[in-house]
């Protein structure tokens, strides 16, 4: 190889050692930047070349004996590029966790923004809560002094009544005294006219013999005596209780009598209680009836909440306010108020028991609101010419049988003696009824009131199996019902 062969060879190993150094700065600049990093001083390098200047125009070849220092450059490279890429992953983490965090607190703002109104709503709530409260609260309070007035006054309204109780209570004892002394001046009365009529009193017919039945307790809660008779002011009652012709009877007839105002119905007639019952009338009330010979129609009260329904009231007592002592005539068409104190009539009596079989319930109430009953298996009257002779069936009931000693008598009126007795019993007695000899039983008798009543007969509404001859009933009602 030559001269110039030589200078050729170092000119182009200096060539591409040149380009080899511009491709390396960078690189080595980030590696000194590294090293830096690091804290450890950069290494200097010092070269000197001498070459010189020639143009190049053909290729240049390089001997394959030549190495560079490419490979490690690479390594340095790739680890520097690698720590930058570390680096910014871990910022990218950072920035991550930094946003994350940002993100929750902006939840969590949120959240607490919602809670925050969530709670004024509660708030605002519970406020109108409390309002309402504290005015149901003053309410309560001026019903509570508005109640505390009336508790007041009624306080003062029953001190008042308990001095009124007690002024009565004064009265009472002193009206009592009164009575008493008064009943002591009649004995004697009776006794001076007994001594000085005494010869017209043998001559003039004795009352029927007393009820001798003497129940072991009297139905009443406070024993007492009295003759008064309570009354509807409207209607007149004889004044002389022991006359002979008695009162005219009413003009009016339960055929006659308007409907009064009250439970009535307007169909029919029908044949009996029970048929109106049957036809769909369950309900207790005025109905009205046409038995099969009956001319024409008549309007009673059916019973239909007793015993299965379909009674039909013959007679009814409860406050007095309906006179009973009446003649034949009355007696036989009826008298009375349809929802008070009635007597049906013996001549619809006896048409209702000529259709068919019938039983007689009879319903007594004391003055201590007792019921009792008494009820017999079969009941019908006979014709008038017969005098309405009572028949009856078997007893049953509680309330003892006092009846049955009036089956086969005919019925006696002030008008029409019919009885067993050597006198009229009806006068004796003040009312109607199948009297014997008077008998045990005198439902149309005088509505006396308190229960035990003083008279000299025994013409009170009495039964003599239930309180005896001188106790009277509150209440009573005699009912018929076909037979099952």
């Amino acid at each position: 190889m030559g001269p110039r062969a030589w200078c050729l060879f170092v000119l182009l190993g200096l060539s591409v050692w040149g380009s080899s150094e511009g491709l390396r700065s960078p690189i080595l600049t980030r590696r000194r930047r590294y090293l830096e990093d690091k804290g450890e001083p950069p290494k200097k390098c010092s070269y000197t070349f001498l070459v010189p200047e020639q143009k190049i125009t053909g290729p240049i070849c390089t001997s394959r004996g030549l190495h560079t220092d490419k490979d490690r450059v690479t390594r340095l490279d790739v680890a520097a590029v690698r720590d930058l890429l570390s680096k910014q992953r871990r910022e990218m983490d950072t920035l991550k966790l930094v946003v994350n965090i940002d993100g929750n607190m902006v939840n969590e703002m949120k959240l607490l923004r919602k809670e925050s109104r969530n709670m004024n709503s509660r708030v605002t709530q519970l406020y109108m809560q409390l309002l309402h409260e504290i005015i149901r609260k003053r309410d309560n309070s001026l019903e509570l002094a508005q109640l505390e007035g009336r508790i007041l006054n009624a306080t003062a309204e029953s001190l008042r009544l308990a001095a009124r109780y007690r002024d009565l209570e004064v009265r009472y004892a002193a009206l009592s005294a009164v009575v008493n002394s008064q009943s002591v001046l009649v004995g004697a009365l009776e006794e001076r006219c007994l001594q000085v009529y005494g010869r017209r009193q043998e001559q003039s017919p004795q009352g029927p013999p007393l009820v001798q039945v003497v129940p072991e307790n009297i139905p009443v809660s406070i024993p007492r005596f009295t003759n008064e008779i309570q009354r509807d002011h409207g209607r007149a009652f004889p004044r002389d209780r022991g006359s002979q012709a008695g009162p005219a009877p009413t003009g009016s007839t339960l055929e006659l009598q308007k409907a009064p105002q009250g439970n009535f119905s307007a169909e029919g007639p029908f044949r009996d209680c029970l048929q109106a019952q049957e036809a769909g009338h369950g309900t207790s009330g005025m109905y009205l009836l046409k038995p099969g010979e009956a001319e024409r129609p008549m309007q009673v009260w059916c019973e239909q909440g007793l015993d299965n329904g379909g009674w039909t009231v013959i007679q009814s007592r409860r406050d007095g306010s309906v006179n009973f002592f009446r003649n034949w005539d009355a007696y036989k068409n009826g008298f009375g108020n349809i929802d008070g104190e009635y007597w049906l009539g013996l001549l619809g009596i006896y048409n209702l028991g000529k259709q068919g079989d019938y039983r007689l319930l009879v319903e007594l109430e004391d003055w201590v609101g007792k019921k009792v009953y008494a009820d017999y298996s079969s009941f019908h009257l006979e014709h008038e010419n017969e005098g309405y002779r009572l028949r009856l069936g078997t007893y049953q009931g509680n309330a003892g049988d006092s009846l049955s000693s009036h089956n086969g008598k005919q019925f006696t009126t002030l008008d029409r003696d019919k009885d067993a007795f050597s006198g009229n019993c009806a006068h004796f007695l003040k009312g109607g009824w199948w009297y014997n000899s008077c008998g045990q039983a005198n439902l149309n008798g005088v509505w006396y009131t308190g229960g035990v009543y003083r008279s000299k007969f025994q013409d009170g509404i009495f039964w003599a199996d239930y309180g005896g001859g001188f106790y009277s009933m509150k209440g009573v009602r005699m009912m018929i019902r076909p037979i099952d």
